[in-house]
């Protein structure tokens, strides 16, 4: 099982869907870097050879900001908009959908589960 960029790629799939794995790799950047690199994208990942594993390994650690680097990039791109206290970055605190969505109904995976109306008995 090869280890890229800090993660174990599935050894019974294709190299170009295993590579999608990687944090900040989609299906497109994928094709493009076994292009690039020459390995064939229909091999399996547990039939790669050491070769093609560390020339993929170069080119992802050379030219590509994935996993970690990334998470912490977008991490501090969010606090930006915080600090500067600028829309976005006002639904972000607040939990809110940023991009425009409607929020009287649906946007439940960012407001999280209903809280129910609380009623209270009439006192006799």
């Amino acid at each position: 099982m090869p280890r890229i960029a800090g993660v174990d790629l599935p050894a019974d799939k294709k190299i170009s869907i295993a590579l999608t794995h990687i944090f900040g790799i989609g299906r497109s950047t994928a094709m493009k870097i076994l292009e690039e690199t020459g390995v064939d994208p229909e091999i399996r990942t547990k039939n790669l050879s050491e070769e093609d594993t560390a020339k993929l390994r170069r080119k992802i650690e050379n030219e590509y900001k994935v996993e970690g680097a990334l998470r912490s990039e977008i991490a501090s791109n969010i606090k930006r908009l915080m600090d500067i206290r600028c829309y976005r970055g006002l639904r972000h605190q607040r939990g809110l959908p940023v991009r425009g969505q409607r929020t009287h109904t649906n946007a439940r995976t960012r407001k999280g589960p209903k809280k129910g109306v609380m009623t209270r008995k009439k006192k006799k």
